[in-house]
């Protein structure tokens, strides 16, 4: 049953890398990468100093410790497992993926800490800005998967990779937003 998942794995990474083009190309690379979306961190952050006041210095904190935590626990799960990249000239995926600008990234994949940073962020931070975008969620959600989706088209994860890192990091996020209501109370009366 195992080998029957990898092969459903390969089979729609194979699909999904495959459909790429030139235009496209650019965008997906820019889509994936983290520092281009610093101006748009910034603004999330503006959404809940303006909203949380005081309390943002707690939302920072839970922040940094949720990227670390979601980040860390993928670097983990990508050595404790050793799944190759499917970009990589060890592993034996065929036929080898279409790579933007010949990047592939480190060499084990599973599982994607960009899929699992995003989606910890977009859970964590969406939830907060409900009461100023009452959509914030589910638009950091949409926004966490596009972001998940170019690592496919890029070729440097399969779709599971992502899966697992999306399913994480929603969890982490919504762990980091209990912690967040549990001690908000106790430290601003």
């Amino acid at each position: 049953m195992f080998d029957w998942l990898l092969n459903i794995d390969h089979e729609i990474f194979t699909f999904l890398n495959g459909l790429h083009s030139g235009w496209m190309d650019v965008i997906q690379y820019w889509i994936s990468d983290r520092f281009v979306w610093i101006p748009f961190y910034a603004l999330l952050l503006a959404g809940i100093i303006y909203k949380y006041r005081k309390k943002s210095i707690l939302i920072i904190f839970l922040l940094i410790g949720l990227i670390t935590v979601a980040d860390q626990t993928s670097r983990a799960f990508k050595y404790g497992v050793g799944r190759y990249r499917p970009c990589r000239t060890e592993s034996t995926h065929q036929p080898k993926p279409h790579l933007v600008k010949g990047h592939c990234g480190g060499k084990y994949g599973f599982y994607s800490a960009h899929a699992a940073n995003t989606f910890a962020i977009a859970m964590f931070i969406g939830s907060l800005l409900i009461p100023i975008v009452k959509k914030a969620k589910y638009i950091l959600l949409i926004w966490a998967g596009i972001v998940a989706y170019s690592r496919v088209y890029l070729g440097v994860h399969y779709p599971s990779d992502i899966t697992i890192g999306a399913l994480s990091g929603f969890f982490y996020g919504w762990l980091f937003l209990l912690i967040f209501n549990k001690l908000s109370p106790k430290f601003f009366r």
